[in-house]
């Protein structure tokens, strides 16, 4: 990854954040909580792949036909997560699969 990739992620992360700071306020709580969980246990390919523009594109439709964002996920934000990620490979995976090794490593 050179400078120049560098420098346009950062611009299109800022740009990304600029939309989220012009949804309104229920709105920008619930995705900074969407995307806190997926930091913290989501797919592996987060930042390359779609997942966030993806639930942004959503929010602000949401926001154009004047839904509440709850009348969009629903209740639980962690099941709207997990949803949205049952297919993919999560850092979750990756560790519950170290453990079974080292518990498999162990027990030889």
């Amino acid at each position: 990854m050179g400078i120049r990739d560098i420098i346009e992620g950062k611009q299109q992360w800022r740009a990304h954040m600029a939309r989220v700071k012009a949804l309104p306020p229920d709105y920008q709580v619930v995705y900074k909580e969407i995307q806190r969980y997926l930091f913290k246990v989501g797919p592996i390919d987060l930042l390359d792949g779609r997942l966030l523009p993806g639930i942004l594109d959503f929010f602000e439709e949401g926001v154009a036909a004047d839904r509440k964002v709850l009348e969009l996920i629903g209740d639980d934000v962690a099941a709207f997560c997990d949803d949205l990620i049952k297919d993919s490979r999560t850092y979750a995976d990756i560790y519950q699969e170290s453990i079974g090794r080292r518990t498999g490593t162990a027990e030889n």
